[in-house]
């Protein structure tokens, strides 16, 4: 009833929420994209997508469409590999960035090493910065991490916005250097947090360093400052600082898949997990319709 290349591409556009993000990561025309989303629409029945010429989102039936579209692509692959008798073997070192700590990552990484119990999978959790690097240093056979707005590596898994966030009770002075809470050099979000207010010529002061996402959290909750983050990944006990602070906007930016030289021992490997992510893509962060946003004044003294 449901093609397997309607449902990838159904997939490929809820995560991106675009479908020429989705055409260019699937390799198609944009019309292409558009006739398997509306022939997937014909044989449910149901609207997936509302869009118009700003925005695309999920209806509530295409978010339930997400968790079938997943299941049965799994059941699909598993059929093929069974029936072809392909096993992947071999090792692969996957990197994946802190961002990523407190998310649904680890039941994709579960469901994988289920369907390839003959791959040795080694994963290393770092910063997007260090990521980067050690796969150019061939350390790495894939990574999961941000990228800068003006670098074109990688297979974009889905954009979002960059946010100040941190604990509710949290007040700022207008008057005061920004308190900050950031990861050490070369993290991404750091460099993209302090150039944005460079450019705003505020003043601000680091309060915290942490290598660990969990420690920023900490500091975070307890009150300590601001940090930058995705709006897609706020954690628990934190909310968006609001917009009419005087804090600048931080832009955007990308999740991206990156391969690291092509190994023949990995290769297969690597290429199955990045097919893996991108299939439960939209499990890896939560809608930012969840998101929590601080209510009350913008600048107090204190803090």
């Amino acid at each position: 009833m449901y093609d397997p290349s309607h449902l990838r591409t159904f997939l490929a556009v809820a995560q991106t929420l675009s479908f020429t993000q989705a055409a260019r990561r699937l390799g198609l025309r944009q019309s292409t994209v558009s006739q398997h989303v509306r022939r997937l629409e014909d044989a449910t029945g149901r609207a997936l997508f509302t869009r118009d010429t700003h925005s695309v989102e999920l209806t509530e039936d295409g978010e339930a469409m997400l968790g079938f579209a997943r299941r049965i692509l799994d059941v699909h692959e598993q059929a093929s590999a069974f029936f072809t008798g392909t096993r992947l073997r071999g090792r692969l070192r996957f990197g994946a960035s802190e961002d990523f700590v407190l998310t649904r990552l680890p039941e994709i990484l579960e469901g994988f090493r289920n369907d390839h119990p003959e791959v040795d999978l080694e994963l290393t959790v770092e910063l997007s910065g260090t990521l980067h690097e050690q796969l150019s240093a061939g350390k790495l056979d894939l990574v999961l991490a941000k990228r800068r707005p003006e670098d074109p590596r990688g297979e974009l898994v889905w954009h979002d916005e960059l946010v100040w966030i941190g604990a509710e009770r949290l007040r700022l002075d207008a008057d005061r250097p920004v308190p900050l809470i950031v990861f050490p050099p070369p993290g991404i979000t750091r460099a993209l947090a302090l150039e944005a207010l460079e450019r705003q010529g505020r003043a601000w002061r680091i309060v915290c360093t942490s290598g660990s996402l969990n420690g920023l959290i900490a500091a975070a909750r307890a009150g300590l400052g601001v940090m930058a983050h995705s709006r897609g990944l706020v954690p628990p006990g934190l909310v968006r600082i609001p917009e009419r602070t005087v804090l600048p906007e931080l832009g955007r930016v990308d999740f991206v898949l990156v391969h690291g030289r092509r190994r023949p021992s990995s290769q297969g490997a690597a290429d199955a997990l990045a097919a893996a992510i991108l299939t439960g893509g939209d499990r890896l962060h939560r809608r930012a319709a969840a998101e929590p946003v601080r209510r009350g004044p913008s600048a107090t003294r204190g803090g």
